[in-house]
């Protein structure tokens, strides 16, 4: 059988469409600065704010969770589920995955969600995430910083493939799937089978704690070229989503990077507008704040007020040459790294409120206070380093499907 010149042009048109859904977001974790559990109303404010922000490049109308569980809750579907719903907010959802023996109640409450809102919510649901940051805090480094328990490779791709059969054949079948990490995690090739058995990588990548490498705010650009450039050399050709990135508007001074709005002002700048926005999907760091044991603030709200503390409009003229970065990046990424405090100290600014505060899936702690599952106040004080946040895939998985398609009519 031959395939026709017709469903031909048919997976062209899809793969063309979906490359064009580049979305733009912000994480948002499962509690608030007070570790109190967020609900409705609160994820519905976040998100309206978002999607009104004066002056953004762009409607920032999608979200990235780290659980599927509610704060507090066993395995009951996160309130942000109907928030997103009414506010036709995108979602990239996120499956806790560190000190995790399973992920059945992750499934669960996601499969409470499917059941109860059906197709209203799937349309909605741009990606998942099997884990986040789960290889960095099992690297010799997260264990050295004390980030937690993370994630061998073999783990989540077990989770992966168990996420698979659990909605294989529904219409989160359909969903690309993905998995966050540092920059520095994906460039080990000790952890190449999990950029084999997902359909995107998500990448954390945050200059301001790139200590003992220049990361002044001029050379932000630069350190994040080389991080980008060194993630997408390991990809596969497999598109990579920028899921945490951004500069703290107060807080303490990091080696040469200080914290204030206009460098975070020029870090959007230099970073997001002449890298990111409407080019990959980017879920920035942050709307607001979370984690009250963080000086590092990088909140480009207050209050949720739809004025941000920068102005958000992108110039047309940038300070960072991009070819710079792009020629050292091969050379960078040709050499599996592990993380180290003298490169990248820590990957995120840890967010508390990203943590369920549930015994959730997992009924462990998250190290990177960003838990879907399970953060004890304890534990996200000592990990007070690390980050939670939002976006979508569907240029790169549904790319993935249609070659997939391709193949098998060729064979027949």
């Amino acid at each position: 059988m031959h395939l026709t010149s017709t469903l031909l042009a048919g997976a062209v048109a899809v793969a063309s469409a979906a490359a064009d859904n580049n979305y733009l977001g912000f994480n948002s974790g499962a509690t608030l600065a007070d570790r109190s559990a967020k609900f409705k109303k609160d994820f519905e404010a976040e998100f309206k704010t978002a999607q009104a922000l004066n002056g953004a490049p762009g409607k920032f109308n999608a979200v990235r969770l780290y659980t599927n569980i509610q704060a507090y809750a066993t395995d009951d579907p996160i309130e942000a589920f109907e928030a997103a719903i009414d506010t036709q907010t995108y979602m990239l959802l996120g499956i806790w995955a560190s000190g995790a023996a399973d992920i059945t109640k992750e499934v669960t409450a996601l499969q409470k969600a499917v059941d109860k809102y059906g197709s209203k919510f799937t349309d909605l649901v741009i990606g998942m995430s099997i884990g986040s940051e789960d290889l960095y805090r099992n690297s010799v480094t997260g264990t050295k910083n004390k980030a937690g328990l993370g994630a061998d490779p073999e783990v989540i791709v077990s989770f992966i493939k168990d996420y698979k059969k659990a909605f294989d054949g529904g219409a989160l079948a359909k969903v690309p799937i993905g998995h966050v990490d540092t920059w520095d995690a994906w460039t080990n090739s000790s952890n190449k089978a999990v950029i084999d058995a997902v359909d995107w990588i998500g990448v954390d990548e945050y200059p301001y704690y790139e200590n003992g490498k220049g990361n002044d705010i001029k050379n932000a650009g630069k350190l994040f070229d080389k991080a980008y450039d060194a993630t997408k050399a390991v990809a596969n050709g497999k598109p990579v989503w920028v899921t945490e990135t951004g500069w703290p508007v107060t807080g303490e001074k990091w080696d040469e990077a200080e914290p204030s709005a206009e460098n975070a002002k020029y870090y959007w700048d230099e970073v997001g507008c002449r890298q990111l926005f409407g080019k990959t999907p980017t879920f920035w760091y942050n709307l607001r704040d979370s984690n009250p044991d963080n000086t590092m603030k990088f909140a480009i709200t207050k209050d949720l007020s739809t004025t941000p503390q920068f102005n958000l409009t992108c110039p047309t003229t940038f300070d960072t040459d991009s070819k710079d970065s792009s020629s050292s990046s091969s050379s960078a990424s040709s050499t599996p790294t592990s993380r180290s405090n003298g490169s990248t100290s820590v990957s995120s600014p840890t967010s508390t409120g990203s943590g369920s505060g549930s015994t959730g899936s997992t009924g462990a702690t998250s190290a990177a206070g960003s838990s879907g599952a399970g953060a004890s106040a304890s534990a996200q004080a000592a990990n007070n380093n690390k980050a939670s946040g939002v976006g979508k895939v569907a240029a790169s998985s549904s790319v993935a499907g249609i070659l997939a398609l391709v193949g098998a009519f060729l064979l027949l």
